[in-house]
C-alpha cells in the first residue's frame, strides 16, 4: 500500500501535468480534490457515511447554502471543505459558508483549497467560531515534508482531533514565521535590512545605506541557509554519501561532456577537472531534490562546457547544467516543459541555485511521469 507521501507525490505529479486543462471548480474536485480526500486522507468519496458533497444545513439567514464537501468520522462531522479553481487565489472573503457551518455543526477542522494549495483553520481562538487565519498552510507542488506529521493527522486511518487542536495554535505560529524568514530571505524588507545595518554599520542606516545592504544581507543569508542544507544532508547521508562522492568525482573527472545532449567521451579527459564550488553547487540541487525523490538517485557528470546533475544518472533525465568554471560569468541552465533549449540564469554564487528550486523540481517531476 502506497505511503501518505507516496500518494501525494503522485497526485502532485498529476496535478503538474493536468493543471492547464482544468478550468472550472467541478473539474478542479473532479481531478484534484476528491482524490486527495480518497487516496492521500483515506475516505470513501462514494460512502456518504463518510463523504457527502454539497452538504447542506440549516443557517440563519442562509437557508439552503451548501459547503462543498462534509467528512464524517465516528459518526459526526469532523472536517468541512470548500472548494475553489485550480489555480484560484485562496480568500477567506469567498469562503463565508465555512465561517457560518463551523458555528452550526459539529466540526472543528475547516479545510479552503483549489485543489494545489491547502489552507487548514481551526477554532484556537474563539470556541465553534473559525479562525480567521489558517494554521497549517501547504502546496502540493512545493511541499515542506515537515508538515507530513501533520497532514496525517486528518487522514480517516490517523485522525487525531486532540492532537491536531493541541498543535494548532504552535503551527499557526511557526508557520506564519517561517513564511515571514522566507519572504525576507527572498527579497529583505528596509526592516530586516536595517537590523543588520544597526549592529554592523557605524553611519547612519539612510535609505542609500539600506539600498546598498540589501544584496548583502541576501546573499549573507542565501549563503546561511546554504551551508545548514548542506550540513544537514551530508549527516543524512552519511559515510556513504562521501564515499558516494568521493567515487564520482574520479569516475567523472574521466568523462567528457561537449555536446548537446550530453555525450560521454569515447577517451578519458585530464583536463576536466571538478572544483569545490561544483561539488557545493551539487550538494544545494540534491538538497532540493530530495522533496522529490531519494538523495540516491540523484548524480553528475562533470566536463568541460558544463557541470550537469542527473536524475538517475541518465544523460537523457538532465536536471540542471552548472556553469560555473567562467572568471567573470557564472550561469546555470534548467530545463522547462515545453522548451526545446535550456533557460539561462545568470548567478553570483552557488547559494543562488535555490533561486531556480521550482524549476529543479518540476524538472524532476517531468522525468517521473
Amino acid at each position: 500500500m502506497a505511503t501518505l507521501s507516496e500518494q501525494i507525490s503522485a497526485l502532485a505529479r498529476k496535478i503538474e501535468s493536468t493543471k492547464d486543462g482544468i478550468e472550472t471548480e467541478e473539474a478542479t474536485k473532479n481531478a484534484f480534490i476528491m482524490p486527495f480526500i480518497s487516496n492521500v486522507l483515506g475516505y470513501d468519496v462514494f460512502d456518504p457515511a463518510e463523504v457527502v458533497p454539497e452538504f447542506t444545513a440549516d443557517v440563519a439567514l442562509k437557508r439552503g447554502e451548501k459547503v462543498d464537501y462534509a467528512i464524517f468520522h465516528d459518526g459526526s462531522i469532523q472536517l468541512l471543505i470548500e472548494c475553489k479553481p485550480i489555480g484560484s487565489p485562496l480568500d477567506l472573503r469567498h469562503a463565508g459558508q465555512l465561517f457560518r457551518y463551523f458555528s452550526v455543526t459539529s466540526a472543528r477542522i475547516a479545510i479552503l483549497t483549489n485543489g494545489q494549495e491547502y489552507q487548514v483553520f481551526t477554532d484556537s481562538e474563539l470556541p465553534n467560531r473559525m479562525d480567521e487565519k489558517p494554521f497549517l498552510v501547504f502546496d502540493l507542488l512545493d511541499l515542506d515534508r515537515s508538515l507530513l506529521p501533520e497532514i496525517q493527522k486528518l487522514s480517516k486511518d490517523a485522525f487525531d482531533l486532540d492532537s491536531v487542536i493541541n498543535a494548532a495554535q504552535e503551527l499557526k505560529y511557526v508557520g506564519g514565521i517561517r513564511r515571514l524568514i522566507a519572504d525576507e530571505v527572498k527579497e529583505p524588507s528596509d526592516d530586516w535590512v536595517r537590523y543588520f545595518v544597526s549592529r554592523i554599520y557605524d553611519g547612519k542606516a539612510t535609505q542609500r545605506v539600506l539600498d546598498q545592504f540589501r544584496p548583502l544581507v541576501a546573499k549573507a543569508l542565501g549563503q546561511y541557509v546554504g551551508a545548514q542544507v548542506n550540513d544537514r544532508l551530508k549527516a543524512a547521508l552519511g559515510d556513504d554519501a562521501n564515499a558516494e562522492n568521493d567515487a564520482s568525482v574520479a569516475a567523472r573527472q574521466q568523462t567528457k561532456i561537449e555536446t548537446e545532449p550530453l555525450v560521454e567521451a569515447d577517451t578519458p579527459s585530464p583536463d576536466i577537472v571538478t572544483t569545490d564550488e561544483e561539488i557545493d553547487g551539487f550538494n544545494i540541487v540534491r538538497a532540493i531534490a530530495v522533496a522529490e525523490v531519494p538523495p540516491e538517485r540523484v548524480s553528475f557528470r562533470d566536463g568541460k562546457a558544463y557541470f550537469a546533475v542527473l536524475l538517475d544518472d541518465n544523460n537523457r533525465k538532465p536536471v540542471i547544467r552548472l556553469h560555473l568554471n567562467g572568471q567573470n560569468v557564472k550561469f546555470v541552465s534548467t530545463f522547462e516543459r515545453g522548451k526545446d533549449a535550456p533557460t539561462r540564469h545568470d548567478i553570483e554564487s552557488v547559494v543562488d541555485i535555490y533561486r531556480v528550486s521550482d524549476q529543479i523540481r518540476q524538472t524532476i517531476r517531468s522525468h517521473l511521469t
